[in-house]
């Protein structure tokens, strides 16, 4: 048996830049759909960001009551032995610091029509390899002309515009420079809620290089809505402190090692709530590698609708249990792999989906023409190669 919730009052999210920069030479992206949940092909497709100046869309998170806490008192029988922390829960923020600050950059857009810069907007930015690319957010770049970017010791350098993906909201600059220092790329697989992270960007455009600001994962899998039309899948969320102009910027673990573009902030009716969210490293990866290799960023579509299943579990709830296939595109990759209305996807590529939005963050770090193993909740793996949005 299936069971559908009703829909959740979702908080406002905000992006963390004005919104000012240079167009890609690319194609111009489809146009924006409204947004129809449950529907795999309608996410997938979803097209621009939408953020103005001053930090982006900003308006009143719904007050749900909650309810009372409970406070129990402690069992004289049961024993609890303290254990000393170990030393290496606490991350060595001056060594991360020392390794991560050379990686990050201040973008400043605008415009130069008399070859005179006119700084618009700023954002951050983070070296990818040694020949010059560097990623940051498609709304930090996105309605100017022109871009530089100003490394951590003070070098500032024109930038090319390689490419952007308003559907993840990534973009990749280029400069010419020696000495560069590429980030470290990590892995969000093995995160857990609680695991330390520490912010690196260029906050409210101020002088003298990045900042630093460490706090945990507080969550993992967030579905973030930055706009009326836009919909960002599988965000991190982090308590680590993060403004208007770390856009672009990097989060990264224990080690220094790059897991996510810092992309959006939490907002209410009294302003910043103190979560950001950021782009995990593996969509980072895929989209700006494909970005670097052709100047823009293909998106896989499996070719199906659907919405989370839910099961009845023994104690009178129900439980998310995959997505719930009702419909499916002929001539679709799913149809060519066998994928039957009524079938229920519970994992790609060996990876758990419980929910929908969790379907589509797998495929969001795949692309189009991308061959991948769907498996089944009734015991079928089956494989296919997606198509190209």
């Amino acid at each position: 048996m299936t069971y559908a919730p009703p829909p959740l009052n979702r908080p406002t999210y905000s992006t963390l830049t004005s919104s000012s920069g240079i167009r890609p030479a690319a194609p111009t992206p489809p146009a924006p759909q409204r947004r129809r949940k449950g529907w795999l092909a309608i996410p997938v497709a979803l097209a621009v960001v939408v953020a103005g100046f001053g930090g982006g869309l900003i308006g009143s998170s719904m007050q749900q009551e909650r309810p009372p806490v409970i406070i129990e008192q402690a069992r004289p029988e049961r024993v609890v032995t303290a254990q000393p922390v170990s030393a290496t829960v606490a991350p060595d923020t001056a060594a991360v610091g020392a390794a991560v600050i050379p990686s990050i950059v201040t973008v400043e857009v605008g415009t130069e029509p008399n070859g005179t810069f006119t700084i618009s907007g700023s954002g951050s930015g983070v070296v990818l390899d040694a020949a010059g690319n560097i990623a940051t957010n498609n709304h930090v770049v996105e309605g100017g002309t022109a871009a530089r970017v100003i490394l951590s010791d003070g070098r500032i350098y024109e930038a090319d515009l390689i490419g952007t993906d308003p559907l993840t909201d990534l973009a990749v600059l280029k400069v010419s420079a020696d000495d560069l220092a590429p980030i470290t790329l990590g892995s969000t697989d093995g995160l857990t809620i609680g695991t330390p992270a520490i912010a690196v960007g260029s906050p409210l455009g101020l002088e003298g290089g990045p900042s630093l600001s460490v706090g945990v994962v507080s969550a993992l899998g967030r579905e973030v809505q930055t706009g009326p039309e836009t919909v960002l899948y599988g965000m991190l969320q982090t308590d680590a402190p993060i403004t208007s102009g770390s856009s672009g910027g990097s989060l990264v673990d224990a080690d220094g090692k790059l897991i996510g573009i810092t992309t959006a902030v939490g907002v209410s009716s009294i302003g910043v709530e103190g979560i950001g969210f950021a782009t995990p490293v593996e969509i980072v990866k895929r989209v700006t590698s494909e970005i670097i290799a052709t100047g823009s960023a293909s998106h896989a579509l499996l070719g199906i609708g659907g919405d989370t299943a839910y099961d009845q579990i023994t104690d009178g709830g129900s439980a998310p249990m995959g997505v719930d296939v009702r419909t499916v595109s002929a001539g679709s990759a799913a149809e060519a792999a066998g994928i039957q209305v009524g079938d229920v996807i519970t994992a790609v590529d060996g990876t758990a989906v419980r929910a929908m939005d969790e379907l589509i963050t797998a495929l969001r770090r795949v692309g189009g023409g991308d061959t991948v193993e769907i498996s089944l909740r009734d015991g079928r793996v089956v494989t296919t190669t997606l198509a190209t949005r």
